[in-house]
């Protein structure tokens, strides 16, 4: 009876760990504040996001990230979860064995010393087209941000990568309003409806390439790196973040898929799920090929965030 009961803890708290490790917390001021208490990784000194400025970004000559299996089509079948928090993407968890284990995307390059497998990708958004994203840029808070997750390659699972420094890498994709709809996203957009409740799953019928929903090649030359953490509990201080600036369309149509899923948090709609920006204390930021004017500074689909800064001690 004891190994039984055992066994339904263990699996409970399996079900429980997300790529982000704690399965329900809220985004009010309020719960933010609660994430320090509960999980004393998230008051720590290199927390993201953060608050980005071209200009006081360090130029440094870096290699480009290299992105490997980015133009395959991802193994399948794909997951896509709404764990209340997000809505996450992943793909099969395959043994080393496994002859479609060498389809696995990952990369390596910029500041990075190893290479780092994909676990997964999620997204963060606004009720408004005028904020969402995580990551404020130039001033800019986009509607949405994509993270794409990997683990470095050394560490055999996303649970153990989160005790190091050099565990993971995220790849941030910034997205912005646009009359037209992304096609690219079509696979991810129309099944949100399949998992509009919390801790539903619906396994794709399709498959697509990592590359489909990243910036063109020339554009992801140009990328700041940083040193951070995850942006949910439990904030593990163990990501290294690429952050691409060109962004990418996305229509208002789809936008809106994503605000019609249910949150955790009261049976109310998943929106605004983004975390304060966090205080950069004395963490570089670096950029590699950016130039000022290749930052948009004139949309009416984005906010230019100056009190995002004054809500909180970041």
């Amino acid at each position: 009876m004891k190994k039984c009961l055992l066994l339904i803890v263990q699996l409970f708290l399996i079900g429980q760990f997300k790529v982000h490790g704690v399965h329900r917390f809220g985004y009010s001021n309020f719960e933010q504040r609660k994430w320090r208490q509960q999980h004393s990784s998230c008051g720590g000194n290199m927390q993201s996001p953060i608050r980005i400025d071209t200009f006081r970004a360090i130029p440094l000559r870096m290699p480009a990230v290299e992105m490997v299996r980015y133009h395959d089509y991802l193994p399948g079948p794909l997951e896509l979860r709404n764990n209340g928090h997000s809505v996450s993407l992943s793909i099969p968890k395959l043994q080393k064995d496994d002859p479609y284990v060498k389809y696995i995307p990952y990369v390596f390059g910029g500041r990075l010393h190893a290479e780092y497998e994909l676990e997964g990708l999620h997204f963060h958004w606004g009720d408004t087209n005028s904020y969402g994203s995580e990551h404020i840029l130039n001033d800019v808070r986009y509607p949405i941000e994509m993270h794409i997750v990997h683990r470095n390659r050394k560490y055999e699972s996303v649970a153990e990568a989160l005790n190091h420094a050099d565990g993971l890498t995220v790849l941030g994709i910034f997205f912005q309003i646009k009359e037209k709809e992304n096609k690219n996203l079509s696979p991810i957009v129309r099944n949100l409806w399949h998992v509009h409740d919390v801790d539903s799953v619906t396994l794709l019928n399709e498959t697509f390439t990592l590359a489909s929903l990243i910036p063109p090649v020339e554009e992801m030359e140009r990328f700041y790196t940083y040193k951070g953490s995850l942006t949910t509990p439990p904030c593990s201080e163990a990501v290294t973040w690429i952050l691409f600036p060109d962004p990418l369309p996305i229509s208002v149509y789809q936008m809106n898929k994503f605000r019609h899923l249910a949150s955790d948090t009261n049976d109310t709609p998943l929106l605004n799920n983004y975390r304060h920006l966090q205080s950069i204390g004395s963490r570089r930021v670096f950029v590699r090929k950016l130039k000022p004017r290749d930052i948009p500074r004139n949309n009416d689909t984005i906010f230019y965030d100056k009190w995002d800064w004054l809500m909180k001690k970041h």
